[in-house]
């Protein structure tokens, strides 16, 4: 029987039946994340199956899923360029957030 493990929504890819995007899932497997670490950082995609099917579908469609994944960051390029600055207590707590989840995610403490 044949599954679909990712679905199109509003010009992005999502991993079907989720809230997950393609784009979270692709970012971790860029890092080298093993898909089980990838289910253990979104339980909402249910099964390694599903990560598999997500992976699968991404390295079939790479050249398609890139063209969005840079259309999103073009977006959100544009987006910064005209939103207000952070005030600078936000941008310092956003830069400590940054390390932390950096260092979560490489081991580093």
């Amino acid at each position: 029987m044949s599954r679909e493990y990712v679905e199109k929504r509003n010009s992005a890819y999502y991993v079907a039946d989720t809230r997950v995007s393609i784009a979270s899932v692709v970012h971790h497997f860029r890092l080298g994340a093993s898909p089980e670490t990838i289910l253990q950082k979104f339980p909402a995609l249910g099964s390694l199956s599903v990560v598999y099917g997500a992976i699968a579908f991404y390295l079939e469609n790479q050249n398609e899923v890139e063209a969005s994944l840079t259309e999103d960051r073009q977006a959100w390029n544009e987006f910064s360029k005209n939103a207000d600055p952070l005030p600078a207590s936000a941008a310092e707590g956003m830069k400590s957030f940054d390390r932390q989840g950096e260092n979560r995610f490489s081991g580093r403490q």
